[in-house]
């Protein structure tokens, strides 16, 4: 029996083909065991196994093999082996991302937000500011724009990165960071998210400022929106791809 056909990578790791897995377990454990032998020998490291949620029924024969979960996807589980002892397997994505726009119109007015659902109950949602996690391959200037849209139907233009918070023991005991984007309104008409959103209006800034109901983390941050230039998007020769390449910069320190 061959072993399972492989591609490796340059830090001593080798990726069995997801494809090539026999989808019968006992087929699959016999087919494993030798690729393991095979690997060893070879000096691979790390051997990390994409099995495809068709063939989930794998996954106890890996595990039985001393594989062990490293993250997954909508259609599939990744488990790694190390090979070697003390050899390095990296982790998996650790954070979230966020991102929120501070709106304020030409008559200095913020536009705010208060949730439908919130994490405690009997307590009336705070007014905050519109926005929410990035989506998958999204950039961080088109997400705080597209949120903003969203939550309350009013268009916006990304003008900077003002400030941003880190925090752990978030979602599923990961960590989160959440940017603060200041943005210009190009509309002012609101469309509340009825879903999500219970209440949807523009305040005046210092309305805001004062409110002993808003937080005063939310109140620092639009603060920060209306006195810090912050960093804007800056493009650079070298990283030509901007669907993949997305930098801030301090405003005229472009290279």
């Amino acid at each position: 029996m061959q072993p399972i056909s492989a591609n490796t990578n340059p830090f001593g790791g080798v990726l069995p083909d997801p494809q090539a897995l026999d989808p019968d377990p006992q087929a699959f454990a016999d087919q494993l065991r030798v690729s393991l032998d095979a690997w060893q020998e070879k000096g691979h490291r790390v051997a990390w196994l994409e099995i495809p949620i068709d063939r989930a029924a794998l996954i106890p024969v890996a595990v039985d093999q001393g594989f062990g979960f490293h993250h997954s996807g909508d259609q599939y589980l990744m488990l790694t082996l190390a090979l070697e002892e003390g050899a390095f397997v990296p982790a998996h994505a650790s954070h979230y991302i966020g991102a929120g726009g501070v709106v304020i119109n030409a008559r200095d007015e913020l536009l705010v937000v208060r949730e439908r659902y919130h994490r405690r109950p009997g307590f009336k949602p705070r007014l905050k500011l519109p926005g929410g996690a990035l989506h998958a391959g999204e950039h961080l200037a088109e997400a705080v724009v597209r949120e903003v849209k969203e939550e309350t139907g009013v268009d916006a233009r990304f003008e900077a990165l003002v400030c941003f918070r880190h925090w752990h023991g978030y979602r599923f005991g990961k960590s989160d960071i959440y940017f603060v984007c200041r943005l210009r309104p190009t509309s002012e008409k609101i469309t509340r998210q009825e879903e999500e959103i219970d209440e949807c209006l523009w305040m005046p800034v210092q309305e805001y400022l004062e409110d002993e109901n808003v937080s005063s983390f939310n109140q620092s941050i639009v603060r920060a929106a209306r006195e810090s230039p912050g960093v804007v998007l800056t493009e650079m020769e070298e990283y030509d791809d901007p669907s993949r390449y997305e930098f801030f910069m301090p405003a005229g320190r472009a290279p």
